[in-house]
């Protein structure tokens, strides 16, 4: 980085401190991952220079021959990773990817969400009304069981009674692993789309450590960031299955995406998802992705030795999320007094969480 150094030497001081940081922490939060230097190179190249609105061989700016090469590149490689026939690796980040979804889908004020509630570890575009997904179009949030878990027979009643037009299953803050299965069932029994939101464990699911949602969902959508270690950005992947339900959704969410929500994409971010998604299909990530889920229970396990309440009792993928309430502490409090420890996670609500969103009883962490 000399030419920053010399250009701009306050933001490489800055940059410095944070590779710094980086390096002396235990960063735990789990939406956050280490890329590789090859990914982060990527990142930097002269395609930031370039501005390419369209797709590959249709585009509305000349000189985009390598970006058409760069862009399929991406497609071909997330298609074999997650054995989809169509992906859009336009989307900037995971919210727009889920807002392309349902643009593509729903007439605005009459279609209708169904997701998990963001107290219960959902996320803000699974129809939260905070967010522009609950605003837009109507939804319906449904709850975990009492033991943390999904309740799939409250699920399904719940589904049968509101008839979304979508069901949106994987979540933010949910330790278990997904019946795809299940919600499949309930989406079919109802006539939903089915978007499996992976972007948690995208990356589990790709290298086999956690089922894959593809032979049950229409649509699945995944941050490349998180268990990807890809930079920030997000994939919008169609099944066989959405295919045969609707031939015209590949075009629909291409649409969506440009000229609905977005202009150009990002260059420099599709060239570095390539290379996260060749990352990904190496033996080596997948003996990584396994680790992940072993070093989890594991923490887990001595966790609760230790007295710690875990939502749900344990782990099956990357994430815990664990209930304070029983130390006497909120997660706020936790969650600064780690960071000065030099443990890095984040305060988080808890299923049936009596305190504030910014003061909640959990923190979430990640092994």
């Amino acid at each position: 980085m000399q030419n920053l150094k010399k250009t701009d030497p306050q933001i490489y001081e800055l940059v410095k401190a944070e590779e710094k940081r980086q390096k002396e922490v235990l960063e735990m939060i789990p939406s956050e991952n280490y890329a590789s230097s090859a990914v982060i190179e990527a990142l930097g190249t002269v395609l930031t220079n370039k501005y390419s609105e369209g797709y590959p061989k249709k585009r509305y700016y000349q000189g985009n021959a390598v970006v058409d090469e760069v862009e399929s590149v991406a497609q071909d490689r997330a298609k074999k990773l997650f054995g989809v026939p169509y992906v859009n690796v336009q989307a900037h980040s995971g919210s727009p990817a889920n807002l392309a979804v349902y643009t593509a889908l729903l007439q605005p004020g009459k279609g209708k969400i169904m997701g998990l509630s963001l107290a219960f570890g959902g996320h803000l575009t699974h129809g939260q009304p905070q967010s522009s997904t609950g605003k837009f179009f109507k939804s319906v949030l449904y709850e975990l069981g009492k033991d943390g878990k999904l309740d799939f027979k409250a699920i399904e009643a719940q589904a049968e009674k509101e008839k979304p037009d979508i069901i949106v299953c994987g979540f933010t803050a949910y330790p278990r692993t997904i019946d795809f299965a299940k919600f499949a069932k309930i989406a079919d029994k109802v006539g939903a789309y089915l978007l499996a939101d992976i972007s948690h464990i995208g990356g589990l699911v790709a290298a086999g450590v956690h089922p894959s949602p593809v032979s049950f969902a229409h649509i699945v959508t995944t941050t490349t960031h998180k268990t990807l270690r890809g930079p920030r950005g997000a994939l919008i992947m169609v099944t066989e299955k959405g295919l045969k339900k609707n031939p015209d959704l590949p075009k629909l969410i291409d649409t969506a995406i440009i000229p609905g929500l977005q202009g150009g994409p990002h260059d420099n971010q599709t060239a570095s998802i390539a290379v996260a998604l060749k990352e990904a299909s190496s033996a080596a990530f997948k003996k990584y992705a396994a680790q992940v889920v072993k070093n989890s229970q594991a923490l887990a396990e001595a966790l609760t030795n230790h007295g710690f309440d875990l939502v749900s009792g344990g782990s099956d993928n990357h994430l815990i999320l664990i209930d304070l309430r029983n130390k006497k502490v909120n997660g706020a409090i936790a969650a600064l007094a780690l960071e000065v420890a030099g443990i890095v996670l984040n305060k988080n609500g808890v299923p049936f969480d009596t305190n504030p969103p910014f003061y909640p009883s959990g923190i979430r962490t990640v092994s």
